[in-house]
């Protein structure tokens, strides 16, 4: 969804960073053959995912949803150099189509990816993390931020994506949306919650920003 008007939007990310060959590549091959390829986080999105990570500089990073690995590839791009990225993601038969891509690029042996639930395999990690990036099934949006919470490190930020869902959340809630529902609940939670401080930027479906506190 475009929050501003088309040409301005197309502007926007014309005067920005360029994408670079690998995702350019990865995006290709993803709309050749994996369902529902608007998935992807995108050369705009992804560029500022890029960006919040070189700011912030993490050693850790948890992404909770991979798809084909475009965002976890812009995120790892900000990584110190010793640092690691956990990625989950449920669907197993994504999982060499994401390690091809990750060993395509500079931080292969540095990116971890798991297959499961994200609510299972995220109390057995014993990390904690500088930087999370949630971009999974919406309705267990409000279950990560629970899971993740004690794990962050102190400043540490969260970043949420899809959080204005195509403007559905200022809309009637419709009996049975329950991602909708969901939603609205975490967006919620984020602004009443003492423990972390959020800006919303309506950036293609809404990113949140979440800074530890």
């Amino acid at each position: 969804m475009h929050f501003i008007p088309e040409a301005l939007d197309e502007y926007v990310v014309n005067h920005s960073e360029n994408e670079p060959d690998l995702l350019k590549a990865l995006t290709r091959e993803t709309y050749q053959k994996i369902l529902q390829p608007r998935m992807l986080s995108g050369h705009y999105q992804g560029r500022l995912l890029s960006m919040l990570s070189k700011l912030i500089r993490p050693k850790t990073i948890l992404e909770i949803g991979t798809y084909t690995g475009y965002s976890a590839l812009c995120l790892a791009e900000g990584m110190q150099l010793e640092g690691e990225l956990h990625t989950i993601d449920i669907n197993e038969e994504l999982h060499d189509f994401q390690r091809k891509y990750f060993d395509a690029s500079s931080y292969g042996s540095q990116i971890y990816q798991y297959t499961g639930d994200a609510l299972e395999i995220i109390p057995k990690m014993n990390t904690t993390f500088d930087l999370v990036f949630i971009d999974a099934d919406k309705p267990n949006y409000p279950a990560y931020f629970h899971a993740i919470i004690e794990k962050m490190n102190p400043n540490g930020i969260i970043l949420s994506d899809n959080v204005l869902w195509s403007g559905k959340v200022i809309e009637p809630l419709q009996k049975n949306d329950f991602s909708t529902k969901a939603l609205l609940e975490y967006n919620a939670l984020l602004k009443e919650d003492s423990r972390v401080e959020t800006v919303v930027l309506p950036i293609r479906d809404g990113l949140t920003i979440s800074r530890v506190c």
